[in-house]
Parts: C-alpha cells; sequence; structure tokens
C-alpha cells in the first residue's frame, strides 16, 4: 500500500478500536491529518465510529471544508479538528469522544483529571478543562465554529488532552496510533483514579515520571497496544 492508502486504512482501523474499547459510542470521531499535503486533513462523513468503512472517509482542508463532500453528510464538529491542526503543526491526529468515564472529572469543581499509572502518562501533568460558557455564552456544548474550535485549541496549548466541560475532550497525538493510545489509557487512568479516590487519598505520578514514561515518540501500527486492539475489534481483517 501507498502511504496515503495505509493511513487511510489505519484511520478505519482506529474508529474501529475506539468504538471497541467504548472510547466512543455512536458519536464522536478521529482524525488524521494528511501525510503529504500538512493543510489537509482525513476524517469520515457523518458516521458512527464502529461503522464507518474506507468509502465514508473525506478529505477537508483546515478550514474545515470538504474537497469533495460528494453529498454526504458530515459532522458538525470539524472545527475540534481543523483549530487544533491549525494551532499545532507537530500534530497529526485528533479524537473526540464522550467517554462517561472521562466526562466526570470535567464537571468536578474539587479534582483534576491525573496520571496515576505508567502507561497513561501520556495524557500529562496539567490536562486543563475548557468551558464554552466562558467566551461564548450558553450554548448547545456543541463545538460548530471556527472560532470556538481556536478557543477549544488554545486551551488544549501544547499539551495532548482537553477535557470539555459536561461534553468530552479532545486528544491530540504526534501518529494516529499515538493519539489513540492516548484515548484508550486516559479513559483507563479516569476508571482508576476514580476507584482510588473511593479509597481514599492516592499518589499520582510526578511530573519527572510522566516526562520518563509519557513519550509520544513510540506509538506506531507496529506497537504491540495497535496490534492487540486492532484483532481484539477484529479490525484486523479489514
Amino acid at each position: 500500500m501507498s502511504d496515503l492508502d495505509e493511513i487511510l486504512h489505519d484511520l478505519v482501523v482506529a474508529n474501529r478500536i475506539l468504538a471497541h474499547q467504548n472510547v466512543v459510542d455512536a458519536y464522536g470521531h478521529v482524525s488524521v491529518r494528511h501525510p503529504s499535503k500538512s493543510d489537509r486533513f482525513f476524517l469520515s462523513r457523518s458516521r458512527s465510529p464502529e461503522l464507518v468503512t474506507r468509502d465514508d472517509l473525506l478529505e477537508f482542508d483546515l478550514d474545515c471544508k470538504p474537497i469533495d463532500q460528494k453529498g454526504r453528510e458530515i459532522y458538525i464538529e470539524r472545527p475540534i479538528h481543523g483549530a487544533i491542526y491549525q494551532a499545532r503543526p507537530d500534530v497529526k491526529s485528533v479524537i473526540h469522544n464522550h467517554s462517561l468515564e472521562v466526562i466526570p472529572f470535567s464537571i468536578s469543581k474539587t479534582t483534576k483529571l491525573r496520571p496515576v499509572f505508567h502507561t497513561a502518562a501520556s495524557i500529562g501533568t496539567d490536562i486543563p478543562v475548557w468551558d464554552i460558557r466562558n467566551n461564548f455564552g450558553d450554548t448547545n456544548l456543541l463545538v460548530t465554529t471556527m472560532p470556538q474550535g481556536h478557543d477549544l485549541a488554545k486551551t488544549l496549548g501544547q499539551g495532548w488532552v482537553a477535557l470539555m466541560r459536561g461534553h468530552g475532550c479532545a486528544v491530540a497525538g504526534t501518529s494516529l496510533y499515538d493519539a489513540v493510545h492516548t484515548a484508550v489509557l486516559m479513559q483507563d487512568n479516569a476508571k482508576l483514579q476514580a476507584a482510588g479516590l473511593r479509597l481514599g487519598e492516592i499518589t499520582y505520578l510526578t511530573p519527572g515520571e510522566v516526562a520518563k514514561a509519557g513519550s509520544h515518540d513510540s506509538q506506531s501500527r507496529t506497537s504491540r497496544a495497535w496490534e492487540y486492539w486492532s484483532r481484539r475489534s477484529g479490525a484486523d481483517k479489514l
């Protein structure tokens, strides 16, 4: 396969993995930057991630305008993806999800999501919460305009995860595989942190441990995690 064919195949696989891991359900989406045109990205048409096929994938510019919409309905929250790609040339993949394990940390006024185990170190030490109401007032909480997307990207900053108050989160990665890895492990971390808090005071990873364990350079389509998740989801047969 060509580089483009390979990345589009893996974008379909990523949708299946995220669905099987319950990171996404009927909603949520994952995109990948064009491997040779940095001002373009690929994202499925509006469809539940578990059902996405190669034929559903569409190409967009960074203003989230489809190159060829092919008469299909498209996700209205494309600005999450386009705005992050505009702000972060180092980001090659973006995921938006509504993980039920993660959302409580977006609404808590006292407890922040923090890494508690080593394989989740990629979420970083300081995970911000973006509140659309701060700059846009009462909305339906969906990111449907580029100004909203840019505001979210500003909150993400140079990090890899931003929670969205009462909505979900945005995850960025240096590759498609890195973004999927971070999204899956962030959900696992949320489960463990919530369980630990029920037992009492817990110990978090230190910034030094996060720096040593949280590399964003090692995740690829040859990693054990990608192979494992792909096979368990049945995507290895695509």
